[in-house]
C-alpha cells in the first residue's frame, strides 16, 4: 500500500513544485510512483509531462475526483512514474465540494454528489488506486485552502517547505496549525522541514535557517537545498537528455537518502 506524502506550506516560492517533482523522479528509480499535482498552476504537471498543463483539460485530477475514476486520467511519465495531471480548472475545486458542478462540461452536466465530507474526495480517489504504488507525492497549492487541507487528509506524512525569509518563516506556525488539525482527525506525520533556495552568500539567510531550526529542532532536515541554476532550469530541459541533471539532483539526492531513513524510523 502506497505511503501518501504531501509537499505543503502556504507561500510561492519555496520549491514545492521542484521538490515534489525531482523526489517523485528520484523515488521512480527504485519505486513505483503517482504524483498527484493539486495546484491549479500545473507546474508539476508542466515539469513531470514537459508539456503545457492546458493540454490536460478533462483529463485532470479534477475529472479523477469527481467522477472516482482515477485510473482514467493517469498520464504515464516512465516506466514507475504516473501523473494525476492539473490545470487551471482546479482553481473552481472549492466550488465543486459545495456544488458538485464541474466549470467546464456542457451546461447542465454535473458530477454525481458523493456521500460524506468534501474534504475527503480527494482520498477516496487515492484509495482506489493506492495499493498500485509504493509513493504518492502530491504538490500543492501556495495557499492554505480546499486543495491543501484535502491533500493533507489524503496523506499518511507531511513534509514541510521553507525559503529562509521573514514572510517564510511567519507562514510555519499557521501552516503547522493546519496540520495539527489534520492530525486530530488523522494519523499524519510530520516528516520535517526542508529548507530549499538558500543563498550561503547572504547572512539573513544563515539567520534565518537558524531561526527555524532553533524553533523546531527535531524537525529540520540536515539537508539543506542551495540555490543552482541547473535546479531552475530543470522546467526547460526536463530530465530526459538534461546534460545538467546530474548537477540539478545531488542536492535531492541527499534530501532523498534522509527522506527514507526518516520513513524508516517513523515506521519503526
Amino acid at each position: 500500500m502506497a505511503k501518501i506524502i504531501t509537499f505543503g506550506l502556504q507561500k510561492g516560492g519555496v520549491s514545492k513544485t521542484t521538490t515534489t517533482g525531482i523526489t517523485s523522479f528520484l523515488l521512480s528509480k527504485n519505486y513505483k510512483v503517482l504524483a498527484v499535482d493539486m495546484d491549479s498552476q500545473g507546474n508539476l504537471t508542466e515539469l513531470l509531462a514537459n508539456q503545457s498543463a492546458n493540454n490536460f483539460l478533462n483529463h485532470s485530477v479534477f475529472e479523477a475526483i469527481a467522477h472516482k475514476e482515477p485510473k482514467k486520467y493517469i498520464y504515464k511519465i516512465n516506466s514507475n512514474l504516473d501523473l494525476l495531471p492539473s490545470n487551471n480548472f482546479l482553481a473552481n475545486y472549492a466550488k465543486w465540494l459545495y456544488t458538485y458542478e464541474l466549470p467546464h462540461t456542457e451546461k447542465g452536466i454535473i458530477s454525481a454528489p458523493f456521500k460524506g465530507d468534501g474534504s475527503i474526495q480527494l482520498k477516496k480517489t487515492l484509495d482506489i488506486i493506492k495499493s498500485n504504488y509504493d509513493f504518492i507525492l502530491i504538490d500543492t497549492p501556495p495557499a492554505l485552502s480546499e486543495q491543501t487541507t484535502s491533500s493533507l487528509l489524503a496523506s499518511d506524512y507531511v513534509v514541510v517547505l521553507y525559503e529562509a525569509s521573514k514572510f517564510c518563516y511567519s507562514a510555519i506556525p499557521n501552516f503547522m496549525e493546519t496540520v495539527n488539525y489534520v492530525q486530530s482527525l488523522t494519523e499524519l506525520k510530520i516528516l520535517g522541514i526542508l529548507r530549499t533556495l538558500s543563498d550561503g552568500r547572504r547572512k539573513d539567510v544563515h539567520f534565518f535557517n537558524r531561526m527555524i531550526e532553533n524553533d523546531y529542532p527535531k524537525l529540520v532536515f540536515d539537508t539543506i537545498i542551495s540555490r543552482r541554476a541547473s535546479i531552475g532550469r530543470i522546467p526547460l530541459n526536463s530530465f530526459k537528455d538534461n546534460p545538467e541533471l546530474e548537477s540539478a539532483l545531488t542536492q535531492f539526492k541527499v534530501f532523498y537518502s534522509e527522506l527514507i531513513e526518516r520513513l524508516k524510523e517513523i515506521d519503526n
